[in-house]
């Protein structure tokens, strides 16, 4: 979870200040000022044992469940028995939900700060919805190596060329949405 989360940092960073803290004892989290986390990530145990003090935060914490019978049902939670990529789309399924919930626009978009041409943005949605390079070259008329040069390109735009970064940076920029994933 904590990759996840140090993989998404970078892109909310552009926006508004993150810092991920670990806390190794529920005493250390007790002890930070409560109003300093945005959100709490933190197993279905330790939520159990300490309900005095994640029931009046439940909006802000993200329960990490052993399964869906491990699940606390007035917390959101995570179940970390799926893949990587299931764990990432639930949880840019929940941001996504949560900014619509408060008004705020689904994804944050700032054309200013544009990186990737209307070509790149083509060939990164398709990229993360699973297509090859070839399949890609196909659906947009254009050649494989011309998908390669694009996702070169891509890659060092943004910085990476892990599929889970690229991909929350395209659900974050509204290039594709967390649905179609």
């Amino acid at each position: 979870m904590r990759s996840i989360l140090t993989d998404i940092a970078p892109f909310v960073s552009m926006f508004r200040e993150v810092d991920i803290v670990s806390y190794n004892t529920m005493g250390e989290a007790m002890c930070d000022n409560p109003h300093t986390a945005v959100h709490y990530f933190v197993a279905t145990a330790i939520v159990r044992d300490n309900m005095e003090f994640f029931a009046p935060q439940c909006r802000r914490c993200i329960v990490l469940a052993e399964g869906e019978q491990d699940a606390i049902p007035e917390f959101r939670s995570l179940n970390l028995h799926r893949s990587e990529r299931e764990l990432l789309k639930g949880f840019l399924m929940m941001l996504n939900t949560a900014h619509t919930a408060h008004g705020m626009p689904p994804q944050v978009q700032h054309p200013e700060q544009e990186l990737l041409s209307q070509r790149e943005k083509d060939v990164l949605a398709l990229l993360i919805k699973g297509l090859i390079n070839k399949e890609i070259a196909d659906r947009l008329n254009i050649s494989t190596p011309t998908v390669i040069f694009h996702r070169r390109n891509i890659s060092e735009k943004i910085g990476s060329k892990s599929i889970g970064r690229l991909t929350i940076y395209a659900v974050m920029n509204g290039i594709v949405d967390v649905r179609e994933l």
